[in-house]
């Protein structure tokens, strides 16, 4: 953690650290490490799940079918296009942490 600069990505994991320690340890990781998925990827790994989180970016190629609520890092502007054209909640995990001190969800890996 000493050597992170974005002081935002700091605070969270640190909040995190004692409420949700695998996603804590997720966001942790170096920026070329960092995590990301594809809108069509996200698709197929929908069950019934109403929550899900990616501990990473969001990217917008292919298309959602259901209506859900995605938490993650960051989203791309098509990502976000996309989502908000499908009826599903985007926020971003600091923007979650903010309004609700627990998260809560499936994580995606």
């Amino acid at each position: 953690m000493k050597k992170k600069t974005d002081k935002e990505l700091v605070e969270t994991v640190l909040k995190l650290k004692k409420k949700n320690q695998e996603l804590s340890s997720l966001l942790s990781v170096p920026t070329r490490k960092r995590f990301s998925l594809n809108l069509d990827e996200i698709n197929k790994q929908i069950k019934e799940e109403k929550t899900l989180i990616v501990p990473g970016k969001v990217l917008g190629r292919g298309n959602i079918e259901k209506k859900i609520k995605i938490i993650a890092l960051n989203f791309s502007r098509q990502a976000e296009k996309k989502l908000k054209k499908a009826g599903c909640e985007a926020k971003t995990i600091v923007e979650e942490l903010k309004k609700n001190e627990k998260i809560d969800g499936k994580i995606l890996k």
